[in-house]
């Protein structure tokens, strides 16, 4: 909790936050409950009155009107959390303060005057500790009544999402308007996925970014930190192929401490076993080579048992530091599978894999097998959401991948790519990272162009997980507990085509976009001109 609270030193809402007068008494109560306070006649504070209904990002999904002048933030206004300084919510409710100009935090059974918040759990949680559940334990409510403003919520990331409502509202125009919001995500899984291997980005890189997915109500960073051309996190256990510009594990610790405050989870990944490269520089008898003895860049030879033991090793050092459920283990474009004709171009994985499974295997059931083993490996360390590339999940076969493995689906353009539809049939949760709309690639190879929010915005939904059209399955196979959700990528194919502030340029849009369709499903109200008008008000 102490760690959390020294990260809320967030700046304050743009400008300073015009604070007047505020009369004192009666306390705060959602419509049609029963007033906590004995002072119910005291005067509403006299502000203009904010009209509707609330403009934020993502939009939220239900306002009901009522009449009355709305909330805006006041002097003497205050946030009162009455379940105490040392409850799950103090931290939102400071945070909230900060962003609200510095406003006061009372503590415990306190009276709601005219003017303040009441930050309240409603409880209800499912979730370990507190933890968001489901979407509904993502959930918030949001009223705004007799110039009170309370926000309940089942769990704290709930009472978080609805603090960054607030926020935005209080930038956009003001305050709030008087009604009730009742607000919470679409999709559990809303997020970012990062490529610091192949560029190096600093820790206050990174920290902006994950502050920025936070005020959207994103709540994932995937950080994609080995492969071919950097290891981008220091290590204990194998220091040698760490490179020159990497993340201190001390700097990681502070980036899973700023996510943890801010409902951020930051999920590793360490790609295998193709996207080696940075790795395999210091272990060169260990990269896979073909019939005529050539070593294949990135590439690490799944029939050498030292091989499994190297990325085991690797896999226990980082499990170690990154905590939480989520791992990824990879899985894409090995490249002994990307030949016409992998036996025979790579003859020591195939009789590696009939040797291991037996006659009719093949390298697919070997690199198959692979994943699982490393799957095994991360579970024994605690890991119990493990997703890897579904270009590393293959049909038939005599080896199965891991029942429990989710597909972060990114392609139907591989060679032998299966379709979504496929994953779903066969009971797979799918993670969206559609190509097509969201990948957005250094320097645009291959025929990649930079996505833009406009598209997004328009003409992808999480359905759409190949191509362009939702995916053909009936609608009981769609649910969130089947498309979960989705993550906006950047790969750094060709480093320097772009700074790292060119790149958050250039992302703003998109992630405000992805936001928006991962939080309600609905054709958005506002118009693309209006919806990025609103994003850069805010």
């Amino acid at each position: 909790m102490e760690a959390r609270r020294a990260l809320l030193a967030v700046p304050v809402l743009a400008g300073a936050l015009a604070l007047g007068g505020c009369a004192q008494g009666a306390d705060s109560q959602a419509p049609g409950a029963a007033p906590s306070s004995s002072s119910p006649a005291a005067p509403i504070p006299s502000w203009a009155k904010v009209t509707g209904p609330p403009h934020i990002v993502p939009a939220v999904r239900d306002f009901r009107p009522a009449n009355g002048i709305g909330w805006r933030p006041t002097k003497g206004a205050r946030i009162v959390v009455p379940a105490g300084e040392k409850s799950t919510v103090a931290d939102e409710a400071q945070l909230m303060a900060k962003d609200l100009g510095g406003l006061a935090v009372v503590w415990g059974n306190q009276d709601v005057r005219p003017g303040d918040v009441e930050v309240k759990l409603s409880g209800g949680a499912k979730g370990p500790d507190n933890a968001p559940g489901s979407t509904v334990d993502e959930s918030y409510t949001l009223a705004a009544r007799g110039g009170r403003l309370t926000l309940t919520a089942p769990t704290d990331a709930g009472v978080f999402y609805g603090t960054r409502t607030v926020k935005q509202a209080v930038r956009n125009a003001g305050g709030l308007p008087e009604g009730t919001i009742e607000d919470g995500p679409d999709r559990p899984q809303r997020g970012m996925l990062l490529d610091n291997a192949r560029k190096s980005f600093t820790a206050d890189w990174i920290e902006a970014r994950i502050r920025q997915l936070a005020d959207l109500k994103l709540n994932q960073l995937q950080l994609h930190f080995s492969d071919d051309q950097g290891f981008r996190i220091q290590s204990d256990s194998h220091p040698d192929i760490v490179s020159a510009d990497h993340l201190t594990k001390d700097q990681v610790r502070h980036l899973i401490k700023v996510g943890q405050s801010l409902h951020v989870t930051l999920i590793p990944e360490i790609d295998s076993p193709g996207h080696l490269g940075a790795v395999l520089d210091h272990y060169p008898d260990l990269r896979l080579r073909n019939a005529s003895g050539t070593p294949l860049r990135g590439a690490i030879d799944i029939s050498n048992p030292q091989a499994g033991a190297l990325i085991d090793s690797l896999l226990k050092e980082y499990a170690q530091l990154f905590p939480g459920p989520y791992w990824h283990l990879g899985g894409d474009e090995y490249q002994a599978l990307m030949s016409s004709d992998p036996e025979a171009r790579y003859p020591q994985l195939a009789r590696a894999a009939q040797d291991k499974y037996g006659p009719g295997a093949t390298i697919k059931d070997l690199a198959t097998g692979w994943l699982n083993d490393r799957q095994k490996t991360v579970q024994a360390a605690g890991k119990t959401r493990i997703e890897a590339w579904n270009d590393g999940f293959f049909a038939g076969g005599k080896v199965a991948a891991d029942k429990n493995r989710t597909v972060a689906y990114w392609t139907g353009k591989e060679i032998g790519a299966r379709d979504p539809a496929e994953f779903l049939r066969e009971g797979r949760t799918v993670l969206n990272l559609n190509d097509e709309f969201l990948y957005y690639v250094l320097g645009e190879p291959n025929n990649f162009t930079y996505p833009t929010g406009e598209r997004i915005y328009k003409s992808w939904t999480p359905l759409v997980l190949r191509h362009t059209s939702p995916v053909s399955v009936p609608s009981s196979l769609t649910g969130a507990d089947r498309i979960p959700g989705a993550r906006f990528a950047i790969w750094n194919d060709r480093a320097q085509a772009q700074t790292a502030q060119q790149i958050a340029a250039g992302i703003r849009m998109p992630l405000a976009a992805l936001a928006q369709k991962t939080w309600d499903p609905r054709t958005p109200a506002l118009s693309w001109p209006d919806f990025k008008a609103l994003v850069n008000r805010l």
